[in-house]
């Protein structure tokens, strides 16, 4: 069963530490990830129940924001378990195929997050520099035909993820992770064979996913920045200017937050593992967090809503 009496085959239960160095505290850690996962689930299920009722949201620029409240809700629902297991409740095993599934679902929803992000830049590009073309060019059709893409374009380049690892590598040092979660590179540093393939794919998702829509969100965003402050009148400037506030706050949160975690992670090696771990758990919870609380907050048609739901 095993290549050496250090490494295992195919271990069919994994053990995550949690937050390595932080274990007598973890309890208390838990107690401010619990409430930003609480508020995430009730903010998200809010808005979209709000965007579903009124038939006034039904516009693509809502509809994304749907798209983007029921990613956070599945982002955070498929970690949130299995960390409060380990602080709260002392279940740190995880079946090896459970983990791999998690570890698929957590990089596909990330992946599903930034291109709803792209596509909501691309819709406020449309609707500020060619108004006219809007309600041509982002028909229901095409709206749900983004919506398809782009959860497509995650799930099949984060699959190979799960194929590279069940299939290459056979041998492990260890059956302890030293995370919170099921993660890629968590996983792929357990293994005795060569792992080179493994981060460099890795590496492709990440720049090829991120890096590509950055891209794209800058030059929708600068192209709109550009037509905003061509506009003749302050108001008008003002008012087309506000409709992007929010995206750009969650826009801006995210990437930084996403591009922190990644150099940290690769780069920071002076740095404690517990900073990695619960700044990488953070980057995942944090957004689902902010998201409804941005858009409350910023959006007038959901706040108007919002109001009415509370205080009919």
């Amino acid at each position: 069963m095993s290549k050496s009496n250090t490494t295992v085959f195919m271990p069919s239960v994994l053990t995550l530490v949690g937050i390595p160095g932080l274990e007598s505290v973890q309890c208390w850690i838990g107690i401010p990830f619990c409430a930003m996962y609480f508020i995430a689930m009730v903010g998200n299920s809010l808005l979209l129940f709000i965007i579903k009722s009124e038939r006034s949201l039904h516009e693509p620029m809502y509809i994304f924001l749907g798209m983007l409240g029921a990613t956070d809700i599945a982002l955070g629902s498929s970690i949130m378990p299995t960390m409060l297991g380990i602080f709260w409740f002392h279940m740190p095993e995880i079946y090896f195929d459970t983990c791999l599934l998690q570890m698929w679902l957590i990089h596909t929803f990330q992946c599903i997050e930034s291109g709803i992000l792209l596509a909501m830049a691309l819709d406020r590009y449309v609707a500020i520099c060619y108004p006219l073309r809007y309600a041509t060019v982002f028909t229901r059709q095409v709206v749900t035909q983004i919506g398809a893409v782009v959860t497509l374009r995650a799930a099949i380049l984060a699959a190979p993820c799960l194929v590279l690892i069940k299939c290459r590598l056979q041998f492990y040092h260890t059956t302890v992770i030293s995370h919170s979660y099921c993660e890629h590179m968590a996983i792929v540093k357990l293994a005795a064979g060569n792992v080179q393939v493994n981060k460099i794919y890795g590496l492709f998702v990440a720049f090829s996913v991120a890096g590509i829509d950055l891209i794209f969100i800058t030059l929708s965003y600068v192209q709109i920045f550009i037509t905003v402050f061509h506009l003749p009148q302050k108001e008008a400037r003002f008012k087309a200017f506000n409709t992007c506030i929010a995206h750009i706050c969650v826009f801006l949160q995210l990437y930084l937050l996403a591009f922190f975690s990644f150099f940290t992670h690769r780069f920071g090696s002076h740095c404690p593992p517990y900073i990695h771990i619960l700044f990488s758990s953070f980057y995942l919870l944090f957004p689902p967090f902010l998201n409804p609380l941005v858009y409350g907050v910023k959006t007038k048609q959901i706040r108007i809503h919002l109001v009415k739901m509370i205080c009919p």
